[in-house]
């Protein structure tokens, strides 16, 4: 029986008022549509297939086609197969951003295996940790000395069983290569000399005795493709198991959402760690399942980055606000060519509004602002690419999500639109929960909803408008101080550049804010300038205690502003007096 109009018009009003994004939806995206899920390995193979002779990588100026790393990936996955890597096998990834690191994510998948994400800045205690509470069977890594040193002594305390070595030098162009190893020698180690050397493999060995590859059987929606390790909103470190399925669908929803790109036709620069999530989907995953050519760099570097893209001509560039804030503060920022991006989307943190309009008004790039997490795969909202800009706004939810904001004292009541309540979000792209942590994960998730720790608020038209995180919440006399809140009215002055606020001890109040601040290249501004322009913008009792200005303030390794260390700072301080 077919629907009348005034029926459809019906179902149509009562759906958005239960989902109010759709009242003003991208036009040209569906919010209903469903992704077909399939191992990772299947969506490398489907862009072999339909991009084949085009370039996937490009680094230090050493391209490979797609055809040429799905090759790679074929015989690296037969490779470690022979080594014993199977279904379930925990496989560490400890390397920065180089082709290697694409072509052991795929093997590893195709293989059966799941992927542990290692950053390569964590200390030998931290990485031992993660290899332990993971199981992390074997490691691979690159023949560069601050890294081996790390796998050697894992190996050597029995933490780990065994290394894969692969060479740094030959993802490098044939001249450079030969350079590197002449001028760079004490730079790169001599795993052959190690005592642990048996533990060892080295991958051009393990390429050369790879066997015939057995396909094994992958459940997309059970089976754990990468174990992402986060804090989460508790702080302590925990695996947050991403099936195939939400790797594959958080991709999907992506492209999905930049439906202006053309597959087949961009590229993309990856300067964002691959080891961190939102680089693993926003550039990896969607890079590849775009037929895009992905132009990598081990880390950013500024001055680096800016020759890239006035070289190599990206369209796309996922990265975080320092990042954008950083381009605008190039002393020779006028001297390089930005324009062919097209395309950039800011995540990890708030997204300051000067910022945006500043960055496009030099590029002549769309720049939006997204909001994820790692229990998500990451991504879970965007702003429009060619839709309303609403200041301060992380957008609505991808297709197939759905955010609902939760009563802040009773998580299973949605508060009402306008109101401040905690993102909780339900999709296709939502972990299976925390590895070996089952009273963690159901404390994470209400119902079939996952609690972020994010306090926020939603308009009529389904966009999403980030308060502060739960644990940040500053009680101040008994008066709750969202640090967000006084980070944005510090923005407003056009001498910071950048700015953090943490809670600190406070005798009278209990809690009172304290505010880092660093100044852009030449500006001027006392703590009582910043205070006078901060009076009129944010309350009495939100009025930082202490203002501190610094020369840099502590990152992440995804060059997210980090408040960790500026707590345990305070906290040091504090008992010393």
């Amino acid at each position: 029986m077919t629907e009348t109009a005034e029926a459809q018009t019906e179902r149509a009003g009562h759906e958005a008022s239960r989902y109010p994004w759709l009242n003003r939806y991208p036009s040209q995206v569906d919010w209903h549509q469903r992704f077909r899920a399939g191992p990772v390995s299947a969506m490398l193979h489907a862009a072999v297939a339909r991009h084949g002779n085009r370039t996937c990588t490009s680094f230090f100026g050493k391209t490979l086609s797609y055809r040429e790393i799905g090759a790679l990936v074929d015989r690296t996955a037969a490779g470690l197969q022979a080594l014993g890597i199977k279904r379930g096998t925990k496989v560490g990834l400890l390397m920065p951003n180089c082709p290697a690191f694409i072509v052991y994510y795929f093997a590893t998948l195709k293989a059966g295996g799941t992927v542990v994400n290692y950053n390569p800045l964590y200390s030998v205690d931290e990485l031992a940790f993660q290899v332990r509470d993971s199981n992390t069977e074997l490691m691979v890594t690159l023949d560069l000395k601050m890294l081996f040193d790390k796998v050697e002594a894992l190996l050597r305390t029995g933490a780990l069983k065994r290394a894969i070595v692969a060479s740094f030098a030959t993802q490098l162009p044939a001249p450079k290569s030969v350079l590197f190893k002449l001028f760079r020698a004490k730079e790169m180690a001599q795993p052959d000399r190690s005592a642990v050397r048996r533990n060892v493999v080295y991958d051009a060995d393990m390429l050369a005795g790879a066997g015939e590859f057995r396909q094994p059987p992958i459940d997309p929606d059970t089976d754990i493709a990468v174990l992402q390790y986060t804090g989460g909103t508790t702080g302590a470190p925990k695996g947050a198991m991403l099936s195939h399925t939400n790797v594959t669908v958080n991709a999907a929803q992506s492209a999905a959402w930049a439906s202006g790109l053309a597959e087949g036709h961009e590229r993309v620069l990856a300067a964002l760690p691959l080891f961190h999530a939102f680089a693993m989907t926003t550039v990896m995953n969607f890079g590849l399942r775009q037929g895009a050519e992905i132009v990598i760099m081990p880390r950013f570097i500024l001055n680096d980055a800016m020759k890239l893209i006035d070289r190599t001509k990206p369209t796309v560039m996922p990265g975080v606000p320092t990042m954008f804030i950083a381009m605008l503060g190039h002393p020779r920022l006028g001297s390089f060519d930005l324009s062919s991006l097209k395309y950039c989307v800011s995540g990890g943190a708030p997204l300051p509004l000067d910022v945006k309009e500043r960055f496009e008004a030099v590029t002549g790039c769309k720049v939006v602002e997204g909001y994820g997490l790692s229990e998500a795969g990451p991504v879970v909202t965007c702003n429009p690419p060619d839709g309303p800009v609403k200041a301060g706004s992380i957008g609505q939810p991808l297709p197939g999500t759905t955010v609902s904001l939760r009563d802040l004292a009773d998580p299973t009541k949605e508060v009402a639109l306008g109101e401040k309540g905690e993102i909780c979000v339900k999709g296709p792209q939502v972990m299976m929960g925390y590895w070996r942590r089952p009273e963690e994960t159901a404390n994470q998730f209400v119902g079939d909803f996952l609690r972020t720790g994010d306090v926020a608020t939603m308009d009529e038209e389904g966009f999403i408008f980030i308060v502060d995180r739960i644990k940040d919440l500053i009680i101040s006399s008994g008066y709750n101080v969202y640090p967000r809140r006084i980070e944005d009215a510090l923005y407003e002055h056009p001498a910071v550049e950048e700015a953090t606020v943490v809670g600190i001890k406070d005798n009278y109040r209990g809690e009172a804010p304290k505010a880092f601040v660093k100044l852009r290249a030449g500006a001027r501004a006392t703590v009582d300038d910043l205070r006078k322009h901060l009076e009129g913008r944010i309350s009495k009792i939100e009025m930082p205690a202490e203002i501190e200005l610094r020369n840099t303030l502590p990152k992440t390794m995804i060059g997210k502003l980090s408040k960790k260390e500026l707590r345990a700072e305070e906290e040091a301080r504090r008992r010393q007096k």
